[in-house]
């Protein structure tokens, strides 16, 4: 690895089905085919290779039903630099403060990846799909709902040429609709690991629980998602009320906040299936302990992260829809009132269900948490 922190595009980490091609990998190190990499043919700077990176990502399935696709960047060309060369660029000399942080950042994550995760499962396709692709920028973006990611997901349109050029007259039902966007999982294990050896990747994350609590609002409050309440909320109100109202069994309309905690935290939730990735943990949408991210936004610094990666696509004029001002410290105290009547038993069972989005993404225990 070149210089601390480099965000050097990672050697590939996909599983080729070429059984003589492919290296044997066991407990986690990387393969000596890997070892053996050179920089690509786009001037990217050597593979990363730390030595607590993951193994293979992909299984082999007897047939694979992605599309074959061709990386059509202009970047690739030599037109210009790529988003990721551009902050290898900025590594590689005096760093702003910006990029320090990311830089400090990017080391965490790895840190706490190497010390707080065991041997884990290839990757499935379908685990990146959260994965979105533009390949006309060199961006692979994991969206984490209650993120900003509707915003996210208007900025890339509009830089793909999908929307308008402003991304606020982009309609966030368009911006959420299926297929604007391809993701990784659109791709054959070749074409996944091209990009990403070259493309940046960036996410963004919250604090967990207030990030739990803006889902709870939004999905079981709002008058608006009475399609979500009916698919989710009567559900919960069968398993969890004794002598449900009639009402509340049809429409699911007024789960409260410690009935959807209880859900949460009840092992027949996670036997059914994956939670709903409006509160799945960020780390279980988007592997950043098997997916090598170079930049790790925030929401609590939404606006000077969304510019950085912005000014890294060579985009300064394109404006990120931030929030007002004063939205973030409402949703602070929202958060704050609904964990204010949660017993410390529950926060704390709850802390140990998010507790790797906690570690990873270095978040502390919210000033509201009651551990006792």
């Amino acid at each position: 690895q070149k210089g601390n922190g480099t965000p050097c595009s990672p050697a590939p980490l996909i599983r080729q089905c070429d059984k003589a091609s492919r290296p044997r990998v066991e407990d986690g190190a990387p393969g000596r085919a890997e070892e053996d990499r050179t920089a690509p043919a786009t001037g990217l700077p050597p593979p990363s290779l730390h030595p607590s990176r993951p193994g293979p990502l992909l299984g082999c399935p007897a047939e694979l039903a992605f599309e074959n696709r061709a990386v059509g960047s202009s970047w690739l060309g030599g037109k210009r630099r790529s988003p990721l060369q551009m902050l290898y660029d900025l590594d590689q000399g005096p760093r702003s403060a910006l990029a320090e942080v990311h830089r400090q950042r990017r080391d965490l994550l790895r840190r706490a990846c190497s010390h707080h995760t065991r041997r884990q499962r290839l990757l499935r396709p379908e685990d990146l799909r959260h994965v979105l692709v533009d390949d006309a920028h060199g961006l692979l973006y994991c969206y984490v709902p209650k993120v900003a990611c509707t915003n996210w997901k208007r900025v890339l349109l509009a830089l793909s040429g999908r929307g308008p050029g402003d991304p606020r007259a982009i309609p966030a039902h368009e911006a959420h609709a299926p297929g604007r966007l391809p993701s990784l999982a659109d791709f054959s294990p070749a074409e996944v690991n091209r990009r990403l050896r070259a493309y940046l990747a960036f996410l963004f994350v919250r604090e967990p629980f207030e990030r739990l609590a803006s889902a709870y609002r939004n999905k079981l409050q709002r008058p608006w998602s009475a399609t979500f309440q009916r698919r989710f909320g009567t559900g919960i109100v069968r398993r969890l009320r004794p002598r449900p109202d009639p009402d509340a069994l049809v429409r699911g309309h007024d789960v409260r906040f410690a009935e959807f905690l209880a859900y949460l935290l009840d092992p027949r939730t996670r036997r059914d299936g994956p939670f709903n990735e409006h509160w799945e943990r960020a780390h279980a949408l988007c592997h950043p302990c098997r997916l090598r991210y170079d930049v790790v936004g925030k929401f609590e610094t939404l606006a000077e992260d969304a510019a950085f990666v912005l000014s890294l696509v060579g985009a300064p004029g394109l404006r990120f829809p931030e929030p007002p001002s004063w939205a973030q410290a409402a949703a602070r105290d929202r958060a704050a009132r609904l964990f204010r009547d949660i017993s410390p038993f529950y926060q704390q069972r709850l802390y140990g269900l998010y507790r790797m989005d906690f570690l990873l993404f270095n978040y502390s225990h919210p000033s509201y948490q009651r551990l006792r």
